[in-house]
Formats: structure tokens, C-alpha cells, sequence
């Protein structure tokens, strides 16, 4: 995969992972496919399958993800956070939770730019200290 794909695969990711949230109708398989050339995006044929793996893998398992941020995120409820950074922190978890080859800082540092890139001027401090307590309860070390 090309620098710099794997970033905008996952800034593909949030938006259809966004639009599933906005929506709850948003077939990821098709997003993915179709989404690309409809809005211009400039994303490889790798790229375009990580991104779908990554929001197919978030949806798949959006219950138990939202479990683990439900109990890493103090004073926040899910359904009060913002739709961005609900959704930043969605794919985070999924690559923490089900992308073992993902390394711990990579996923989190990479949210928290997705967070500044989308979010408010908050936003990259609420992603990156609720991900470093997602990683501790999943018992991923910042070394792994």
C-alpha cells in the first residue's frame, strides 16, 4: 500500500461509518465500492478494502465496541458524544479490538488525527485520552 493510503483509507472508513450512524441504512459493501467515484475520493484498490474491512468490522461488531468505549469513556455516554468523535473512536476500537497487526500507537495516533483533520479543536485530546484507556482495558500495551 502506497504512504499516506492507509490514512485516507481510514478517513474513507469514518465517512461511511459516519453515514451509518447518521442513517443506520448505509450498506457498507456498497459505500465502499461505490462511494469513490461518486465523491472523487483519491483512494487505492488496497486502500479501498482496508477502509471496507475496517467499517465492515466496526458495524459487525458496533455492540461490543461500544461496550468497550462506554467503559473507558468517564463522564461520557455515547449517545452524547459527538457523531464524529463516536466514530473516530468506533474504528479506533475496531483496530485495537480485531486488527492485531495494527500497532497500539499507530491506531491511536491516527485517530487523533482523523479528530483534528474532522472534529472540534477538542476533539484530539477526548479521542487520544479515551483510546489510551480503550487500549488498557483491552490490554494492549502502547508497545505493541
Amino acid at each position: 500500500m502506497a504512504p499516506g493510503a492507509r490514512r485516507k483509507a481510514r478517513a474513507f472508513a469514518l465517512q461511511i461509518l459516519y453515514a451509518h450512524d447518521a442513517g443506520g441504512s448505509v450498506a457498507v459493501d456498497a459505500a465502499a465500492s461505490g462511494w469513490d467515484d461518486n465523491f472523487e475520493v483519491d483512494i487505492d484498490p488496497a486502500g479501498r478494502e482496508f477502509a471496507s474491512g475496517l467499517a465492515q468490522a466496526a458495524v459487525a461488531h458496533l455492540a461490543a465496541i461500544d461496550e468497550v468505549i462506554a467503559g473507558a469513556s468517564k463522564n461520557w455516554r455515547l449517545d452524547r458524544m459527538a457523531r464524529v468523535d463516536r466514530n473516530i473512536l468506533r474504528l479506533a476500537t475496531c483496530e485495537l479490538r480485531d486488527f492485531p497487526d495494527v500497532p497500539v500507537k499507530v491506531a491511536i495516533n491516527e485517530a487523533v488525527e482523523l479528530a483534528k483533520r474532522f472534529g472540534t479543536a477538542e476533539s484530539p485530546a477526548f479521542v487520544n485520552g479515551i483510546l489510551d484507556r480503550v487500549a488498557a482495558a483491552l490490554g494492549r500495551s502502547p508497545e505493541s
